[in-house]
């Protein structure tokens, strides 16, 4: 009896379950649940913040809505960085996607709101042979081509950080066409209002003209 105890306390230390999931999920999933905290405690409010970062609506994925914001103001304060594209890298690692062309929207199927239980089961992706060309699979020759195959490593590490280089350009060029398409919409909406504000400055002139020259008027006539 006590040997079936002691066999089952040890399975359990020894479950991988027993483990907390990984640092970078267990944070992710702690700013989407603050920010869940903030704005619940604004519902009563006039005025709210404008989202950084939340959940979607089915609570199956989350969008970053600011990428902007969410490198200056967010990821510093849980990862002491504020690369976006190191962010996006590490969700690629985990097998999380990007789900939309239109937002930074991204989905994992044990990434769920108020499944935290889940995040546990979710493990780094291993790097397979087959994203690389074929003239850089490893060799199948003999011992005696042990050197070919020591340059050959080098040549798919070297392949693989070209890889990610090129991952993470383009995803930065990506934040910057968004924010730039963001900047053009800002530019015109203030165009609009200073074209009405000048429109009103002129009314306000037209109207101060009229009431002065009335006023002049009668001073005029009274003398």
């Amino acid at each position: 009896m006590m040997s079936n105890k002691m066999s089952s306390n040890y399975s359990s230390l020894s479950s991988p379950k027993a483990k907390g999931p990984a640092p970078f999920l267990a944070k992710t999933y702690a700013l989407l649940e603050e920010g869940e905290e903030e704005e619940s405690g604004e519902e009563g409010c006039s005025r709210r913040r404008k989202k950084i970062v939340s959940w979607n609506d089915e609570g199956t994925g989350f969008v970053v809505w600011s990428p902007a914001e969410f490198s200056d103001l967010t990821l510093p304060r849980y990862f002491k960085h504020n690369n976006f594209s190191s962010f996006i890298r590490q969700l690629n690692t985990y097998g999380f996607k990007k789900t939309s062309s239109r937002r930074w929207e991204f989905k994992h199927e044990k990434f769920q709101r108020g499944y935290k239980q889940m995040l546990m089961e979710i493990t780094r992706k291993k790097s397979e042979p087959s994203v690389f060309p074929a003239f850089l699979k490893a060799s199948s020759s003999s011992d005696d081509h042990q050197d070919h195959h020591h340059h050959h490593h080098h040549q798919i590490m070297n392949d693989g950080s070209s890889a990610v280089d090129e991952e993470s350009t383009n995803v930065h060029r990506q934040t910057l066409i968004e924010e730039n398409q963001n900047l053009r919409r800002e530019k015109v909406e203030l165009q609009t209002q200073i074209a009405q504000f000048k429109d009103l400055q002129i009314k306000l002139l037209d109207c101060i003209a009229q009431h002065t020259g009335t006023s002049d008027h009668k001073e005029t006539r009274l003398c």
